[in-house]
């Protein structure tokens, strides 16, 4: 039941990429336009990028199993950059158009039906991407934000070839459509290496600092009141809805195994209530105080550099 409000909003983001194609293919054979061109070119890509990522944001929501213990969720790093490799290949043709295009400067018509098609399907795309986002962000679901800023990097293309289109009919000078093709090739551009980076990020487990010092947060705490002495070794990853934290609870050599334990638990509890609307997954290690030398912050021993001892 929590996945429904993402498989929806994916369901409506597929079917108004056809509707937004097929309105800007309408909007550029009327007007002959290549800032409308661009704009159609870019909704190819993002038609086909929303089916890869409803079927990303399907593929992750299935279960862990024997496998692949982590379940399915990395997918969507995948799909978020192979939807920013699209964008990019995308950018690269609209600039190629615009260039063709200020050199020929091809004649225009029907420009007021052309801006009122794409008034409309800007509007709409605001409103969806807006949405897409919210959702996304609502439910920690990449894929949905992802694909909701596509939606509005749209809206800006599609904003971009009707002040084209505007400047044309006011001014006369039809090189501005060809320009402004560039401007949204240029836009494009910059979305693409956006998404790009956001699945490298993800891919590389670069670290979360909002996830971080929210977890140091839990673990401070716990020191505070007294449930452990400190702690180290602390490790943590965001994977859409799911968190998974790994730390190092240290406690005075004298505690009985059974009161340590408790104390972990504990500790864990906080942890889990810190991210109420979401899956957390921990780990925790119990060791005695004086162990804490034994183990550097921030740097786990391998097997090779353990002290004597200590395998």
């Amino acid at each position: 039941m929590v996945r429904e409000p993402r498989q929806l909003a994916m369901r409506v983001s597929l079917g108004a990429s056809v509707f937004m194609l097929a309105g800007k293919l309408l909007a550029y054979f009327l007007t002959h336009s290549t800032a409308m061109f661009a704009d159609a070119a870019e909704s190819v890509v993002h038609g086909v990028a929303t089916g890869f990522a409803a079927f990303s944001l399907w593929y992750a929501a299935r279960p862990a199993d024997t496998e692949h213990p982590y379940g399915h969720g990395r997918i969507v790093y995948f799909s978020t950059g192979f939807e920013g490799a699209l964008v990019l290949a995308a950018s690269v043709t609209v600039m190629r158009s615009g260039v063709l295009g200020l050199m020929h400067e091809p004649p225009l018509e029907r420009i007021g039906l052309g801006l009122a098609i794409a008034g409309v399907l800007a509007a709409f795309n605001c409103v969806l991407g807006a949405t897409l986002v919210r959702i996304g962000r609502r439910h920690n679901a990449l894929v949905l934000v992802a694909n909701g800023k596509h939606v509005l990097s749209d809206f800006w293309t599609t904003a971009a070839a009707i002040v084209g289109l505007l400047l044309v009919k006011l001014t006369g000078h039809t090189w501005l459509d060809p320009l402004a093709a560039l401007l949204i090739g240029a836009w494009i551009m910059f979305t693409g290496i956006s998404l790009i980076r956001t699945s490298i990020a993800g891919l590389m487990d670069q670290l979360d600092p909002e996830l971080a010092t929210k977890v140091e947060a839990g673990l401070s705490d716990a020191v505070r009141r007294g449930r452990i002495a400190n702690y180290h070794e602390v490790r943590c990853r965001r994977l859409n809805d799911e968190i998974f934290i790994d730390a190092h609870l240290l406690v005075p050599g004298e505690t009985q195994l059974d009161e340590a334990h408790h104390r972990a638990t504990e500790v864990e509890n906080t942890l889990q209530a810190l991210f109420p609307d979401q899956r957390v997954h921990i780990v925790t290690h119990v060791e005695p105080l004086a162990h804490d030398a034994a183990h550097p912050k921030g740097h786990p021993h391998r097997l090779d550099e353990a002290p004597a001892g200590a395998r």
